[in-house]
């Protein structure tokens, strides 16, 4: 199994190929933001990579981090587009706790969506 340690919360054991954002909120208990639902619509989800991050990217995430403008952000990368394949360490940057949102947002679906087209 991936360890996936979260900066300030901890290291955990999470299930090799769930998507990042569901072993986020499942396994390390991070109220992490997800307000399209997880398909790569809306940037919430975004994460910052210290380690291990992921060299494939999807065509989905690439489009709207480039139509948001954060395009070449240094390990700037959407937590609904990635699977833990690998051992990873991130900042999870994008939370409830002080984003005025209600809720995180409807819970995202075990598999990438939209389906993944890797560039």
């Amino acid at each position: 199994m991936p360890k996936l340690t979260v900066e300030g919360v901890g290291v955990f054991e999470v299930p090799a190929g769930k998507r990042l954002v569901n072993a986020l909120v499942d396994e390390c208990s991070v109220d992490q933001l997800h307000a399209c639902g997880g398909v790569a619509r809306c940037t919430t989800c975004r994460v910052e990579f210290v380690a291990g991050e992921p060299a494939a990217m999807t065509k989905a995430e690439r489009d709207v981090l480039a139509a948001k403008g954060l395009t070449g952000q240094k390990g700037l990368r959407l937590s609904c587009q990635l699977a833990c394949d690998d051992d990873m360490t991130v900042k999870a940057t994008s939370r409830l706790a002080g984003s005025g949102r209600v809720d995180a947002g409807r819970r995202p679906a075990d598999s990438i969506e939209p389906p993944a087209e890797w560039v």
